[in-house]
C-alpha cells in the first residue's frame, strides 16, 4: 500500500542506523510490528494473577 508520511528525517535516519535497516519501509515496517507486538504484550500481562488453573507444575516438569 503506498501512503504518504510527513516523518522526521532525523527519527528514520537514527532508526535506520541502530537497527542496520537498509530502506525506510523496512523501519517503517519493523516499528510497526514491534509496536503490535508490545501493545499485545501489555494486555497478555493484565491478565496475570487473574486466570486460574488447576495444573500443577512440578507435575508437567517430570514428563
Amino acid at each position: 500500500m503506498r501512503t504518504t508520511l510527513d516523518l522526521p528525517e532525523n527519527l528514520i535516519s537514527e532508526a535506520k542506523r541502530i537497527t542496520h535497516l537498509k530502506t525506510k519501509t523496512d523501519v517503517i515496517v519493523f516499528a510497526l510490528q514491534n509496536l503490535i507486538r508490545s501493545v499485545k504484550l501489555k494486555r497478555i500481562k493484565e491478565f496475570k494473577g487473574k486466570v486460574k488453573l488447576d495444573i500443577d507444575v512440578d507435575v508437567l516438569r517430570q514428563r
